[in-house]
């Protein structure tokens, strides 16, 4: 029995390492998403950072530029969210031991 609980315990940690090197990996995926017809261009990571902000010089006018950044980081934010959630969903898949009535990965 006491082994069963080791190794179950073995392969939790297996699957918080899986999730951790999942989460630095997010780090490196990028998503660019724009607005305006491309006038307005972000780069954000699946972690939700933002990299990059670019704005073309012809929209000039603040309140325009605050929307278009608004739509256009929302839009990468929702993606970088959905690309986040899947892969540490297949990480702690992977990595979850197989414990009786505890199918919520399945």
């Amino acid at each position: 029995m006491f082994g069963d609980i080791s190794g179950m315990m073995g392969k939790l940690q297996d699957a918080q390492k899986k999730i951790e090197e999942t989460k630095k990996r997010l780090d490196t995926v990028l998503i660019d998403e724009e607005a305006a017809n491309g006038k307005i261009k972000v780069t954000v990571t699946a972690n939700k950072q933002i990299k990059s902000i670019s704005i073309a010089e012809e929209i000039s006018e603040k309140e325009e530029i605050e929307d278009y950044l608004i739509i256009a980081l929302n839009k990468a934010l929702t993606k970088a969210n959905s690309i986040s959630e899947h892969e540490l969903a297949l990480a702690a898949k992977d990595g979850m031991p197989n414990i009786p009535g505890m199918d919520m990965f399945k």
